[in-house]
């Protein structure tokens, strides 16, 4: 449903969040003051009841007049999972069989932006390389959520283009902190979708395309991890809370992997896109340049 979609922008020089609808944008902001950001929304429980709200009400904004913000704009956690789809693992080329546990790494909000807004290329590196992952927010907290009991947890989903500085994965032994977090470097959005039932990431279609190519693809059933697993390891060391972010995994295919590399550059655009949650679409700039 098209009420569905949940996002932050920026309109008239305001951070604003509202529904994107057939017939333009309804901004949800204004009419609940009490709940000030889409984090707090979800913290009430009240997405589902935002997004029906929304579809009796006319647009106040057309979608070409924002600009989208990540929606989620200050989430305690942004956790991310690497090497999630089976081929991915064999890309390593080490020998070792799928492992046992996620691999997890932190990623600040600064490093993201919306929905429409360039990824910037910083000059310290020309290897900047996509990533489109499925995301999921969390709407009930909790400590050491059972596999069985960890979709309900769930809020709404999302999309992610983890953009990654892939030398500064490496300027450690086995630190990927730095090349993970270069601001601007990704994307989150464009919209938060309520997630409603198990259905709509069970097994959907997960593809990234640059310039209209096709470079991944895969589907969500064949992650090595499930969404259920993710939440219930990561929630046995950290308590979950209200908005936080889980970014889960991408596909083979990125940049890095072609012989020779190929990075993305000034001009370049990157759609990530996944049934029943949407597109997410960025373009490429220089630091500093604005092109």
């Amino acid at each position: 449903m098209s009420a569905g979609r949940l996002a932050t922008f920026t309109a008239g020089g305001k951070t604003r969040y509202g529904a994107i609808t057939d017939k333009g944008v309804v901004e949800l902001s204004a009419r609940h003051p009490e709940l000030p950001t889409l984090r707090e929304v979800i913290e009430a429980g009240a997405l589902g009841k935002l997004a029906e709200e929304a579809e009796g009400l006319a647009a106040d904004f057309s979608v070409k007049d924002i600009a989208y913000e990540i929606p989620i704009p200050s989430p305690e956690k942004i956790i991310c999972v690497g090497v999630n789809y089976p081929d991915r693992n064999e890309e390593y080329k080490d020998g070792q069989a799928a492992p046992s546990n996620p691999s997890l790494f932190i990623r600040f909000p600064r490093s993201f932006v919306g929905h429409s807004a360039p990824l910037v290329r910083p000059p310290e590196s020309p290897q900047l390389d996509y990533e489109g992952e499925v995301v999921v927010v969390i709407g009930k907290g909790g400590r050491r959520i059972s596999e069985t009991n960890a979709l309900g947890h769930i809020a709404a989903l999302s999309l992610c283009n983890e953009g990654t500085i892939r030398d500064w994965v490496r300027h450690a032994k086995f630190n990927v902190t730095q090349g993970k977090n270069f601001d601007r470097t990704g994307s989150i959005g464009p919209w938060l979708v309520p997630f409603i039932d198990e259905a709509q990431i069970a097994d959907i279609s997960l593809t990234t395309r640059v310039n209209g190519e096709l470079r991944q693809q895969d589907r969500t059933g064949r992650m090595i991890f499930s969404f259920a697993k993710i939440i219930n390891y990561i929630s046995t060391f950290t308590t979950l809370v209200p908005g936080d972010v889980i970014v889960t995994g991408t596909p083979t295919g990125a940049g890095a992997r072609f012989d020779p590399p190929v990075w993305l550059k000034p001009g370049d655009v990157v759609e990530v896109e996944a049934d029943g949650i949407g597109q997410l679409r960025n373009g490429v700039v220089d630091e500093g340049t604005g092109r």
